[in-house]
C-alpha cells in the first residue's frame, strides 16, 4: 500500500527552482532515496523500484550524488555482483 506524504511549500521557492509541485516533488523523492540508500537505509533495489527505474541507472545517479557503492571488500563485490546475475 503506496502513502502520500504532503510537504509544504511556499510559491517562493517554487518559483526560484522553476519547477512546478510535480517537479519539486519528483526531485525531493530522488534525492531522498539516494540518501537513504548512502545511509544503508535502503537497499539499491529498494531505491530504484520506488523511483521506477532500472537498478544499474539507480546506482549511477547514486554514486554521481557521492554514493560510495563498495567498502572495498570482498563480500561487498560478491553481494553487488550476485545481484546483477538475476535468479538462477
Amino acid at each position: 500500500m503506496n502513502q502520500t506524504i504532503a510537504i509544504d511549500c511556499p510559491a517562493e521557492i517554487l518559483v526560484s527552482l522553476h519547477m512546478n509541485a510535480e517537479g519539486l516533488a519528483g526531485f525531493m523523492k530522488q534525492h531522498a532515496a539516494i540518501t537513504l540508500f548512502r545511509e544503508g537505509r535502503l537497499s539499491s533495489g529498494t531505491a530504484a523500484a520506488w523511483l521506477g527505474m532500472p537498478r544499474v541507472t539507480f546506482l549511477l545517479r547514486a554514486m554521481e550524488s557521492g554514493a560510495v557503492l563498495l567498502e572495498d571488500s570482498f563480500d561487498d563485490l560478491a553481494r553487488e555482483t550476485s545481484l546483477l546475475d538475476g535468479p538462477s
